[in-house]
């Protein structure tokens, strides 16, 4: 399970929606459990990818800048979002290939038809859905 306050996810789909149509990414603070997360902050990064339109990927420096903020606030890395500009609110098989992080939560903004978001943890090399608390 993760929860996520709603101003949280509110600023993560204003900023999907501003970004389309290409991919917009970022990464997730607050406290971490292999089965539970709490978010309590979101960072958005710049997506590098050489196809935006259909991936994402946070450059490596970025990354580090972002860790450190989350952890200067005494946070936890949670997780990773992104954007699906116009596809659906599930891990695409590119989502499947790039995950690294195991038992993160990765965050899936959908556009189309509406905004719809799903929460997805990588476990044992496959994403699984998990439950999502608006708080």
């Amino acid at each position: 399970m993760i929860a996520l306050p709603a101003a949280v996810r509110d600023r993560i789909v204003e900023a999907a929606t501003e970004g389309a149509p290409e991919e917009v990414c970022g990464v997730l603070g607050g406290e971490f459990g292999a089965d539970w997360s709490r978010v309590r902050s979101a960072y958005r990064a710049t997506n590098v990818a050489d196809e935006p339109r259909r991936r994402y990927r946070i450059d490596p420096e970025e990354s580090l800048e972002l860790f450190e903020r989350i952890e200067d606030r005494d946070e936890a890395i949670v997780g990773f979002y992104h954007s699906h500009p116009r596809g659906p609110a599930e891990p695409s098989p590119v989502d499947r290939e790039a995950a690294a992080w195991p038992d993160r939560s990765y965050l899936l903004v959908s556009l189309e038809p509406d905004a719809e978001v799903s929460s997805w943890r990588w476990r044992d090399g496959a994403f699984e859905r998990e439950v999502l608390a608006l708080e």
